[in-house]
């Protein structure tokens, strides 16, 4: 099978995808290697490692065949043989496998390997919100087959991450609070925003990327019924009557729409979900209940992830990947105190 790659694609990311198993459903590179972010030089980014998600359909035959072309990406696992690996892959975590601080055509790379089905379901229902997490934000698509269920739940995935920022977000706003509210999501809850990210992360992110997000998020914004969107302006004004809440509420990822319903329903109540969310439409504090929702969501499969990181990457690896995160956390503070101190 030959990757359909798209014209777009640059020379070095063919030559690095050219180097794995073909048969893939989906892959994309994303972060600070692939997209410039605030404070970032060029140069800077030249340097940094480049993030890549594999989908496949298969992962037994996908990790038996990259395991005979790439063993030295693994770690001791790959001696478990690739059907462990795909069991640890699938039932651990956010249902993705990491090698990390792997090094190709003179970068570094880390590339996770997801079933094409535990991504969909992600992409629908927000199970992990992890790798959807992630496709919330501009990221450089490098294959993408025709398959239809796949493509249906990456349009749904971005139609998600719009509603709930609206039920987040004020009656009025600007593009820029969109933006910053949806690249948010995937973080909120994250405990690695607390102790080895960049406390500045989601503003550099959308700080050089607005016209990324325009592109990803128009149609969508400018086809919703319950939004008047201004793009000349840049601003945007959404329905917040407890109707315009219940519509976007029901129209939440199933996992999402059950976390609320567990945060406002007492234990042993046990009502429907529609019922519950027909409660939280009404109430003012409606968009912090959808808040913790999410963060209850992020916060589970961030640390079951890192955990299970530690074991596919191998112990060196991992600290040395801490250790570059916690050099940039602190980057991102020393840029930040300067410019407090200027405005006291």
């Amino acid at each position: 099978m030959t990757l359909p790659v798209l014209q777009t694609t640059g020379v070095l990311y063919r030559k690095i995808l050219s180097q794995f198993p073909q048969d893939i459903s989906l892959a994309f590179a994303y972060g600070s290697g692939v997209f410039k972010q605030h404070g970032t030089s060029q140069g800077q980014m030249g340097k940094n490692m480049l993030d890549f998600v594999f989908a496949v359909d298969d992962p037994v035959t996908w990790h038996t065949m990259n395991l005979l072309q790439n063993r030295k990406h693994y770690s001791i696992l790959k001696l478990l043989g690739p059907t462990t690996i795909s069991s640890i892959q699938n039932d651990y975590g956010a249902a993705v496998y990491y090698n990390t601080l792997v090094p190709m055509d003179e970068r570094v790379i880390k590339y996770g390997v997801i079933s094409t089905e535990s991504l969909i379901d992600d992409l629908l229902h927000w199970k992990n919100m992890y790798i959807a997490g992630r496709l919330h934000k501009p990221v450089k698509m490098l294959v993408q087959s025709e398959n239809g269920k796949l493509r249906a739940a990456l349009a749904a995935n971005l139609k998600s991450a719009v509603t709930a920022s609206f039920l987040m977000l004020p009656e009025s706003f600007t593009e820029e609070d969109l933006f910053l509210q949806i690249a948010g999501l995937s973080y909120a809850g994250d405990f690695r925003m607390i102790i080895g990210e960049d406390k500045s992360k989601v503003a550099n992110i959308v700080k050089d990327n607005t016209q990324h997000f325009r592109i990803l998020y128009s149609n969508i914004l400018q086809n919703c019924p319950q939004v008047v969107y201004k793009p000349q302006q840049g601003k945007l004004e959404v329905d917040k009557s407890p109707e315009g809440q219940f519509s976007q509420l029901m129209a939440l990822p199933r996992t999402l729409q059950q976390r609320i319903t567990k945060l406002v329903d007492p234990p042993g109540k046990n009502r429907d979900v529609e019922e519950v969310l027909l409660q939280v439409a009404q109430d003012p504090d409606c968009g912090t209940v959808v808040q913790q929702g999410i963060s209850s969501i992020v916060k589970s499969s961030s640390i079951t992830q890192s955990i299970k990181t530690i074991a596919t990457a191998g112990l060196w690896k991992s600290v040395s990947y801490s250790s570059k995160k916690m050099m940039k956390m602190w980057k991102g503070w020393r840029r930040k105190k300067p410019a407090a101190s200027q405005m006291s």
